[in-house]
């Protein structure tokens, strides 16, 4: 009987406090693997690796499926940007570990999601850029109204008819809990936006068509019981992980390795 799909879930690099320590750590909310475990998912947290970076297929072994998560700003000088001064957080280890992983797991077609920030270096893996800040370019906050909470923060999403978004949320008109300030710009190469914000029409979701399952939505599943992305995603990278082997150019013999699952 085959195990449960691996979904890698990138953790971010900040600094926490509990009992008597205060010290950086590797750290993700608990509703991503909680969504994945809910969904059937093995849920495997990734912190940044720098040896990651060189060789990716190492980490994408090991994994049926990827989940890029939410978290600080991305770097501006990812995609050749000046910094906003409203800019902040900006982690170039962490930028570096997930742009080589989305770019990696694209190429290989492993089931890949990306969620708010994790849509943002979807688009910037694919050469895209970004608005660096909305309350600027936009002339509100309506993506981020109560800093550090969803409550108050949703608002709907329109949805393409027959796009992947529209499938693994299993409606055309979704509501959405928003919380960023930044957004896709220019988009990356091959991406095509399949969700807009209702309420200004700002891209809030993005799809690779030519691979099996490559999306980025600008809100928060995780955060919503109810949301069927999560469950979509796994779905989707169990199907992969039904395939009796699987291949990688990391072997250098020029074959594909074998990985028994």
């Amino acid at each position: 009987m085959a195990g449960r799909p691996v979904i890698g879930l990138c953790a971010a690099i900040e600094r926490a406090r509990w009992g008597a320590w205060d010290t950086p750590a590797h750290l993700l909310p608990r509703e991503y693997a909680d969504a994945v475990q809910r969904a059937g998912g093995l849920a495997l947290l990734l912190p940044p690796d720098p040896a990651a970076v060189a060789d990716p297929d190492e980490l994408l072994d090991l994994l049926d499926g990827l989940i890029l998560a939410g978290g600080s700003d991305v770097g501006p000088a990812t995609y050749g940007a000046v910094p906003h001064p409203e800019t902040k957080g900006v982690s170039p280890e962490r930028d570096a570990f997930e742009v080589a992983l989305a770019q990696r797991a694209i190429e290989r077609d492993l089931p890949f999601l990306g969620i708010c920030r994790g849509m943002q270096v979807l688009n910037v893996a694919r050469g895209g850029s970004l608005l660096q800040h909305l309350p600027e370019s936009h002339g509100h906050t309506e993506h981020r109204r109560t800093s550090g909470s969803f409550d108050g923060n949703d608002h709907l999403v329109r949805l393409a008819d027959g796009s992947l978004a529209a499938r693994a949320a299993g409606e055309q008109v979704h509501r959405a809990l928003s919380h960023h300030h930044q957004a896709v710009d220019r988009v990356g190469e091959g991406l095509v936006v399949t969700g807009h914000a209702d309420l200004d029409d700002l891209p809030e979701a993005i799809e690779l068509p030519d691979r099996r399952y490559v999306l980025g939505v600008q809100w928060h599943p995780e955060a919503d019981e109810t949301s069927r992305l999560i469950a979509s995603l796994v779905a989707e990278a169990r199907d992969y992980a039904g395939r009796s082997t699987r291949a990688s150019s990391s072997t250098g013999n020029g074959g594909a390795s074998v990985v028994a699952r």
